[in-house]
């Protein structure tokens, strides 16, 4: 299943006064959603004992942990999403989604190419290293041997060819 999947199983299994907790929380400041929020705090005055701090540790689990172990902060603390790198501000941003979500064909292009030079660097730094050129090394040394190898197997084909061609003629 996926994680998005995930959490709405987990929503979906909360009794209606938790989920608008969790609504107004996961609504509050975003201009975006202000309906939903303006709805969701409607509900909530009809049934006078919502709290508007939703319960993070309630029996049902955090959702991180349902996503895979990632521990749940309170709404107000940092959490895992507010540690994502945001790019600095001299650097245009390359509209990373569409209005309706989907990353952009720029954002995923510029996505694999930091992954791939990343991924090159890091194999050029490896083989700086001391463990990375012994590793270096040894491939080397086994191509070198297995070449020898193949060398000798050969010569002994050709003196077995030429032996058996001069017994038979």
């Amino acid at each position: 299943m996926s994680d998005v999947t995930d959490l709405a199983t987990l929503l979906a299994a909360l009794p209606d006064e938790d989920l608008l907790s969790v609504v107004m929380a996961a609504t509050t400041a975003r201009p975006g959603l202000e309906p939903l929020h303006l709805v969701a705090v409607e509900l909530s005055a009809q049934h006078a004992h919502v709290d508007l701090e939703p319960d993070v540790t309630s029996t049902t689990g955090s959702v991180g942990e349902a996503l895979g172990g990632v521990p749940s902060t309170p709404f107000d603390q940092p959490g895992p999403l507010s540690a994502m790198p945001i790019p600095p501000a001299g650097i245009p941003e390359t509209g990373s989604y569409s209005d309706s979500g989907v990353p952009t064909f720029e954002s995923v292009r510029d996505k694999v190419e930091r992954r791939f030079g990343t991924a090159q660097g890091m194999g050029e730094l490896d083989s700086q290293t001391p463990a990375g050129r012994g590793i270096q090394d040894q491939w080397q040394a086994r191509a070198k041997s297995a070449r020898d190898r193949l060398d000798e197997i050969r010569k002994s084909m050709r003196r077995d060819d030429s032996g058996d061609g001069r017994s038979n003629g």
